[in-house]
């Protein structure tokens, strides 16, 4: 039922942007949806399973972001540039993914708990698995970078000057989340950075 599971993590987040976590309650969320809280049981077995696969699901859709990002441009710099603009643009505007990136899970936000489950359930099972850490988000984004910029076309490198290119750039990102920088000043401070190394 992955309309209704969508509809329900929808209707979660709106809840989560009016109140804290410990005061949204499954039966509301379950209705905004227009749906039972059977239903909502049923896709998550309780609200901690509707918290992880919410903050899995935002989690996805800031991953989706930065290969959207990486696929931009055909210069190297402007890529990473557009990746480091997205990651701060995207911790600004939703504070799961701030959370997430910088491990900074304020008593709003949920803190999905891991729980081993032999669930029936197939969409339950794949949202019960530890969420990465902001070091595994570092390293992920950056795995992803240098893919992106090591593919068919692409100037040959070194890869290990690449890769720390990258890491350079996602690091100055998440830097940029914590202490925001002027207006327009992620884009600069990854520019000037990049122009400075030799790669990429």
């Amino acid at each position: 039922m992955p309309a209704a599971r969508e509809a329900l993590l929808d209707a979660a987040y709106a809840a989560l942007a009016r109140r804290p976590w410990s005061a949204v309650r499954m039966v509301d969320v379950a209705a905004s949806a227009g749906f039972s809280r059977q239903t909502l049981y049923n896709e998550f077995g309780g609200k901690d399973g509707l918290a992880r696969a919410l903050v899995r699901r935002e989690a996805e859709g800031y991953l989706a972001g930065v290969d959207r990002a990486l696929s931009g441009p055909s210069d190297p710099r402007d890529r990473l540039t557009a990746t480091a603009e997205w990651t701060a643009s995207a911790a600004r505007d939703n504070a799961l993914v701030r959370a997430m990136l910088t491990g900074c899970w304020s008593e709003r936000l949920p803190v999905p708990r891991v729980v081993p489950c032999a669930c029936a359930v197939p969409a339950r099972r794949r949202t019960d698995g530890a969420l990465p850490s902001p070091g595994d988000f570092v390293a992920l984004v950056r795995d992803r970078a240098v893919a992106a910029l090591s593919g068919p076309g692409a100037t040959r490198q070194d890869p290990a000057d690449l890769g720390r290119a990258c890491e350079l750039a996602v690091r100055l990102a998440l830097s940029c989340v914590t202490a925001p920088p002027a207006e327009g000043g992620v884009a600069d401070l990854v520019r000037e950075v990049l122009a400075r190394r030799s790669a990429p």
